[in-house]
């Protein structure tokens, strides 16, 4: 009875190096999502957009992380068929505190947001520029540029992407004064920052910015809420959603259509993870068609529930031709 008494509490209060990986929530990309003060917010907006309320369904989907499991818990979680069990350093890694891995995240979130933006535009042939997202309180640029600001050029060469602003920054060093000719509220204006040193690196220069991909066009700006999902993998949704609200019509055409996949600037659409438990997701939520990257099709179809069509597409311009495809008798890709 004692040793029944302890395997029991070792069981239910024990935390054991194991997280359970399961179906997440799905969000329409061209719906809204309630924000930290409880109000509802366009998970994807595209400010000046020809058609900014564009009907149907573009679901991004995600897979729900479940750590701090007891051990009881894991062996529940790894019977079940809904979920799998990994070790718990592949996803937080032992020289990382879980604040540096939800950092990460985030990071990875907003570089997958600039992509879509970059995506987006280039597919639709239309010029990007780099935009002021934030000034640090010790930036040489603190009080020259502001946040919504669109920056032209940095010491006479033109920049429309961060490569182009890394490139820009890379001609000079640290205390180099360069003109800085930026667009705010639609005027044109230039002035002058000494650039300072970066903290990691004294040889190299420091702006002090944190830039983001828009729109050159200043009438219109896109903004992203997608709440607290973090990674890469909502970029080709998030695209879609764009393209979406800049075009007539409506690119689902009726149907609830949800998907996932890394998307590049040349609209590469690249393979993710957990891609079972994302589809079952989207089953459950009522979605008729999931896009599937090309790379994740061989495990996407060896476990796939019955009632939804799995649509392989390796580029935005392919996942845009399998929508048109919708309603008609044309024949789309599938894994």
């Amino acid at each position: 009875m004692a040793l029944l008494a302890v395997f029991i509490g070792l069981g239910l209060f024990v935390r054991v190096p194991y997280v359970a990986l399961g179906p997440g929530p799905t969000v329409n990309t061209l719906g809204t999502i309630a924000n930290d003060e409880g109000d509802q917010v366009r998970v994807v907006q595209v400010v000046g957009g020809v058609d900014p309320t564009p009907k149907g369904h573009l679901n991004l989907t995600t897979v729900s992380l479940y750590d701090g499991l007891t051990l009881f818990q894991a062996i529940g979680k790894w019977l079940s068929s809904d979920y799998e069990v990994q070790p718990r350093e592949a996803y937080y890694p032992p020289d990382q505190s879980e604040d540096q891995v939800r950092q990460e995240n985030q990071q990875q979130m907003s570089g997958s947001e600039d992509n879509a933006t970059l995506a987006a535009w280039n597919f639709l042939k239309l010029p990007t520029a780099v935009g002021v997202r934030t000034v640090a309180d010790s930036s040489p640029a603190k009080g020259v540029l502001a946040d919504g600001d669109r920056i032209l050029s940095i010491g006479g060469r033109p920049v429309a992407t961060m490569e182009a602003v890394a490139s820009a920054l890379g001609a000079h060093r640290p205390g180099d004064v360069v003109d800085i000719v930026f667009l705010r509220d639609g005027k044109q204006q230039t002035s002058s920052v000494t650039l300072g040193a970066r903290p990691d690196d004294k040889n190299r220069p420091f702006l002090g910015v944190t830039m983001r991909s828009v729109p050159a066009d200043p009438t219109k700006d896109i903004r992203f809420d997608v709440g607290d999902i973090g990674g890469p993998s909502a970029g080709l949704m998030m695209t879609l959603s764009i393209i979406d609200q800049m075009t007539p019509g409506d690119l689902s055409h009726g149907e609830f259509v949800a998907g996932t996949g890394t998307i590049d600037p040349s609209g590469k659409v690249g393979e993710i993870g957990g891609i079972d438990h994302k589809i079952r997701a989207a089953k459950d939520a009522g979605a008729t068609m999931f896009l599937v990257p090309a790379g994740n099709c061989s495990l996407a179809t060896s476990d796939a529930p019955d009632g939804i069509e799995l649509v392989k597409v390796d580029t935005l311009a392919g996942a845009v031709d399998a929508l048109g495809t919708i309603g008609t008798a044309k024949s789309r890709p599938h894994c």
